[in-house]
């Protein structure tokens, strides 16, 4: 097996790992960022970077091989989805983000698999699709440092005397709500290149899904 193989399937085992962090119990903050989610937050952004060195690496050394064509997009996905489901499960994010990032990756692998059996066509990455790559992962990064909600940097008061005056309010420390606001409009933006992206491979496969109509 070829090393971008290699780091792809490193990839997968590191999500499980990924998973079970929260439940180990491990106390402790720095800067006022919990431990648990310091760790998540170190061992998703390596996924991350494996995800760039084994294209890189398998285009540059010619070591593109079937099983790579495969299993990268898999890995990218399951990295991905775990990590926001895992952002639902400690309300840090809405339901419905992960539910459109998968109807998407629906969209996108029925457009595949149907491509596959009619010559293979294939449409080209758009500049939304990237955009909703490098989005989500700097979404997810500071969504595992911050200890709000997505969106309560709208509601952010300076000081506790302010939150007690109005209970819609958020008394939101300065570092914090930097990481909210961040989180939240790369989080924001990623969902509409989520969209965008997939109606564009509608648009662009429409033929190709039409031909027998």
């Amino acid at each position: 097996m070829n090393l971008p193989n290699k780091l792809t399937i490193l990839r997968i085992l590191l999500v499980p790992i990924m998973v079970i962090i929260p439940y180990l119990g491990i106390q402790g903050e720095i800067f006022g960022i919990s431990i648990t989610f310091l760790i998540i937050d170190f061992i998703f952004i390596i996924a991350s970077i494996t995800d760039k060195l084994d294209g890189t690496i398998a285009r540059k050394r010619n070591l593109v091989t079937t099983f790579g064509k495969f299993l990268d997009p898999i890995a990218d996905k399951i990295l991905v989805l775990a990590a926001l489901i895992m952002l639902v499960d400690l309300n840090k994010i809405p339901a419905w983000i992960p539910i459109i990032v998968l109807f998407r990756e629906f969209i996108v692998s029925g457009y595949r698999l149907i491509a596959s059996t009619n010559g293979g066509q294939v449409i080209a990455a758009s500049i939304w699709g990237k955009l909703k790559t490098v989005t989500q992962m700097i979404a997810i990064i500071f969504a595992f440092l911050n200890n709000f909600k997505f969106g309560d940097f709208i509601f952010r008061v300076a000081t506790e005397e302010e939150m007690l005056v109005s209970s819609a309010k958020i008394y939101m420390p300065a570092p914090q709500y930097f990481l909210n606001m961040v989180f939240t409009i790369f989080m924001a933006i990623s969902v509409i290149a989520t969209i965008v992206s997939g109606i564009d491979y509608l648009k662009g496969g429409k033929d190709l899904l039409l031909k027998d109509k």
